[in-house]
């Protein structure tokens, strides 16, 4: 396994028995974390940042198919959207919509954060004709944008179906990318490319 694995796992595990000590399951010197004891890696893995020429390929990019299509304009959006996760972007209503702004709560912060602070991102001419394309065509409030979910499923239901369609569009996006001759690209290339460009930009 990749250093990064194996470190999320072990965080997973340390959770677990950081509970367990605290309830008196397990006691002190059988803690197996920390100093002089096993400490949890933190991978440093490539993190690849398209350029914006390359970014423009992408977004123009087809072979004709509806699927390819789909998945390449979400993640555009996502892009666009400041680099908005997967997670987060599936689960977006028409709700989050204000102002011509797209404001949302990172999932995987929010819980972890005293302040909850909201992202918000300009609502460009591009993502509202993605919208239009693939979104849910009744625009209710309560509604998601994309229709992915509809708000019955159980959390493990909602992660398996938010897992199943990033699979899905990192499948695509590996043969866009090998297509265009760029190296890795998925869903997080997004994201990170985002960060990067504002950083080149000056900001």
């Amino acid at each position: 396994r990749a250093y990064t694995t194996i470190g999320m796992y072990c965080r997973a595990i340390r959770s677990v028995i950081n509970e367990a000590k605290r309830v008196g399951i397990i006691k002190e010197n059988q803690y197996p974390f920390g100093n002089g004891k096993y400490e949890i890696p933190t991978g440093a893995g490539r993190k690849l940042a398209l350029t914006l020429q390359q970014i423009k390929s992408v977004a123009n990019y087809t072979d004709g198919k509806e699927t390819t299509e789909k998945y390449r304009d979400l993640w555009f959006f996502s892009y666009l959207c400041n680099g908005i996760n997967f997670a987060d972007m599936l689960t977006l209503k028409y709700s989050n919509i204000r102002n011509g702004e797209i404001c949302f709560l990172r999932a995987k912060t929010t819980r972890t954060s005293k302040v909850k602070k909201e992202v918000c991102a300009v609502l460009t001419p591009e993502m509202n004709a993605i919208i239009q394309k693939w979104g849910n065509k009744s625009q209710k409030q309560d509604e998601y944008i994309f229709k992915y979910l509809t708000g019955k499923e159980t959390p493990f239901e909602e992660k398996d179906v938010i897992k199943a369609v990033t699979k899905l569009c990192n499948k695509r996006l590996k043969k866009i990318g090998t297509t265009l001759g760029i190296e890795s690209l998925s869903t997080y290339t997004a994201r990170h490319s985002y960060a990067t460009v504002l950083k080149r930009s000056g900001a």
